[in-house]
């Protein structure tokens, strides 16, 4: 089905449902059902994660699970056998989506599809008045974003961007250092994906990962969706894990804003390299023309000053990172040293201490009671965190802490990117997609001491 196919079948879904009427929405009321009743749309590597970890949390009832990958299936299928799980309804058709959002027993959506697929299914669910909690990205282009966030303020369906670096130990434990005002004011900030992703980009046909150099339609997975983007688009693909946790802290959507942007592009040689390397030189890929530079960097200044530099960096063998440095005017964490400096503290002057001592005495509430438990879920408990949130919210009918106007801020930040190295790295301006709300909102994310359920 097409874009334009999409909307004619959506605003058939969408007809009756475009004003949300529950009333019970953003009150805080406690349902009838204890229970969250979910739907899972895409349940490959990401979706099948997470809907693990929602089974073993036992808050929710899982009614419909959708996939075109009978593989992908087939492993739902055992998680909700080992779980001991009701039986949910399956789905194999690629529009299969539209049917499932429209069931009376579906509380909230969780898409976990490739990124074409966001928006379209995003806009499914919420016309359908279903809370919907999907992974990152929240669209690819400008217009694509601002279509997502026209209909969630007319609809009211409260939405969430899953990112959950947001809920990762240390970062949590660093916005509550932030918040305390231990780094004094923050002027400077850097973030990023700095993750070797060439096995994930290529493989064999076969294996999920690695194994040949192959993608596109002969790959599978990652590489049938994602590595086409290497070769069409030129700029920071992947800007929410890093620059979530750093919104966070510097109160974007709420208090402050992102104003512009300007990015620059290194040559594209790893990915054609990795081919040559792996394939041998006269692979048909090998003759690909990648068009992403190896290492995409960004600067943001936001409207209260402070700035952030953005890394994308997939294409090179390197260790992992998401290079966070949080510098203050009174100290500075950097994630790659893992050491804080803090001048009022610090015994040394000029020297980094553990950044563990500080982890420690500062971490979250959520770590601190939950740490046991949420160590042995997915990306080392981030996604225990973020699951838990969401389904908290969906069965108390809260809003989400996460909501649209944060997916789009930091969605955006992808095509603006594109935007500003196809204009040889001139500055373009961050559109406001709050209208001038952030200038009243206040923060929220991280203030909670515990959950509902």
């Amino acid at each position: 089905m097409n874009r334009g196919e999409f909307i004619a079948h959506a605003t058939i879904i969408g007809a009756g449902a475009a004003v949300f009427q529950d009333k019970m929405i953003l009150t805080g009321t406690k349902k009838q059902s204890p229970k969250a009743r979910l739907a899972f749309i895409g349940v490959g590597m990401r979706g099948s994660g997470l809907l693990k970890e929602a089974v073993s949390q036992g808050h929710s009832d899982i009614v419909a699970i959708s996939d075109i990958n009978e593989i992908a299936i087939n492993n739902a299928k055992q998680i909700i056998k080992d779980a001991g799980s009701g039986e949910p309804d399956y789905y194999l058709k690629e529009n299969d989506f539209e049917r499932i959002v429209t069931r009376d027993d579906v509380d909230a959506v969780i898409i976990a599809t490739p990124w074409e697929w966001h928006l379209p299914m995003s806009l499914a669910s919420l016309k359908a008045g279903k809370y919907t909690g999907c992974e990152v990205m929240a669209g690819l282009t400008v217009p694509q974003i601002w279509e997502l966030v026209n209909l969630q303020e007319k609809t009211g369906t409260p939405y969430m961007m899953m990112e959950n670096v947001c809920y990762r130990r240390d970062v949590m434990a660093v916005l509550n250092m932030a918040r305390k005002h231990l780094f004094g004011d923050i002027t400077y900030t850097e973030c990023g994906y700095q993750h070797d992703l060439r096995e994930v980009l290529f493989n064999d046909g076969q294996h999920m990962t690695g194994h040949g150099v192959e993608f596109g339609e002969k790959g599978i997975n990652e590489a049938k969706w994602r590595t086409p983007h290497y070769v069409t688009n030129n700029g920071d693909m992947y800007p929410t894990h890093g620059v979530g946790p750093v919104s966070n802290m510097l109160n974007i959507t709420r208090g402050n804003q992102f104003a512009q942007l300007v990015s620059m592009a290194s040559p594209a040689i790893g990915l054609h390299q990795y081919i040559v390397e792996n394939g041998g030189a006269s692979h048909p890929n090998a003759k690909v023309k990648f068009k992403c530079g190896d290492v995409v960097t960004s600067l943001i200044k936001c409207v209260n000053g402070e700035v952030i530099k953005m890394t994308f960096d997939t294409c090179s063998p390197r260790p992992y990172s998401l290079g966070f440095r949080i510098q203050g005017s009174d100290g500075i964490w950097t994630e790659d040293t893992n050491g804080i400096y803090l001048q009022k503290h610090s015994p040394r002057a000029h020297q980094y201490e553990p950044a563990e001592k500080y982890f420690s005495e500062y971490d979250h509430p959520y770590w601190k009671k939950y740490g046991a438990k949420a160590e042995s879920s997915g990306h080392g408990g981030m996604d225990y965190f973020i699951v838990r949130e969401f389904v908290d919210c969906v069965i108390n009918r809260k809003p989400f802490l996460m909501d649209v106007y944060d997916a789009a801020m930091w969605s955006v930040l992808r095509p603006l990117s594109e935007r500003s190295i196809a204009k040889g790295s001139q500055p373009v301006l961050v559109p406001d997609f709050t209208r001038g709300k952030w200038k009243g909102r206040t923060p929220v994310f991280g203030l909670q001491d515990d959950f509902s359920i």
